[in-house]
């Protein structure tokens, strides 16, 4: 929606080679390694535009004020490095170089063994109740059409927002104004 043009960017992605007895020894191929998405790995294909929001997914220079979750605006897309705004924290209005690295997932929660370069980022419309823990949003929504998982999520998701009247809460379908206070108590109380 954004005016502009729009910049993808797609990881380089290497099987890592595993010495073991283990191993097949089987070589995949780069499109097998690009349809990759395990939790933790950065996305194979990244579309960015000027001004677009995005959050930050790895601890990068928390000095800098990169850390995980912190919210940027892209500036300026280049091949091997973005530059963005931050616009939360101390460091809020802070020009900063997000450069693209280098992960490679644990051998728990993937299959193939690999390393994927990519920009340590996503593009952050919404996020989830965990990120947006320490930090001060103009404007809230809660999805309560399913149940917050954990003690204190609804606390955390409801006290981000500067003013309570900003906070726009999204209920259950056909659910009476008596059900909705339950399903909200409910979740204060678990």
């Amino acid at each position: 929606m954004y005016n502009g043009e729009s910049h993808t960017f797609l990881s380089a992605d290497k099987q890592e080679q595993v010495n073991s007895e283990a191993s097949t020894g089987t070589t995949y191929t780069s499109e097998t390694l690009n349809q990759q998405n395990p939790s933790g790995l950065l996305p194979f294909k990244l579309d960015l535009k000027v001004v677009c929001p995005i959050m930050l997914l790895r601890n990068i220079s928390p000095r800098s004020g990169l850390c995980n979750g912190t919210r940027l605006r892209v500036d300026i897309c280049e091949q091997h490095v973005t530059v963005a705004t931050i616009l939360t924290g101390d460091k809020a209005g802070e020009v900063v170089f997000i450069p693209r690295i280098s992960l490679t997932p644990s051998s728990s929660h993937v299959l193939i063994r690999m390393t994927r370069r990519q920009f340590p980022i996503r593009l952050a419309y919404a996020m989830t109740v965990n990120k947006s823990q320490a930090q001060s949003l103009k404007y809230v929504g809660v999805d309560l059409r399913s149940p917050v998982f954990s003690h204190g999520k609804l606390y955390v998701a409801l006290s981000r927002c500067t003013s309570a009247g900003r906070v726009h809460v999204l209920l259950p379908k056909n659910s009476t104004r008596h059900e909705a206070t339950n399903v909200v108590y409910q979740e204060v109380l678990s």
